[in-house]
């Protein structure tokens, strides 16, 4: 049986990780202007965020918090409900 509190931590700490790294890599210049620019509009899908503005920054890494706990317990409870056996 999984546990949500391990669980939740570990999505949290991948979800944050895999979030600055994308957010590192919308100001690198490794891509095209048309791949920037899909990169920087795939962003602004969150609500409030602007690029260049640390507080919308910190507004997303609050989201990806949130959203990797609601994550977390859905694959916690999906997990866990399944492994359950039914006697009778």
């Amino acid at each position: 049986m999984l546990q949500l509190k391990r669980y939740g931590w570990l999505c949290v700490l991948g979800g944050e990780v895999a979030y600055f790294i994308c957010i590192a890599g919308g100001y690198l210049p490794l891509r095209t202007a048309r791949g920037v620019e899909l990169h920087h509009s795939f962003f602004e899908t969150l609500p409030g965020f602007v690029w260049g503005n640390a507080a919308s920054v910190i507004l997303g890494a609050v989201y990806v918090f949130v959203f990797a706990w609601i994550f977390a317990w859905y694959m916690v409870w999906m997990h866990n409900t399944s492994l359950v056996e039914k006697n009778g």
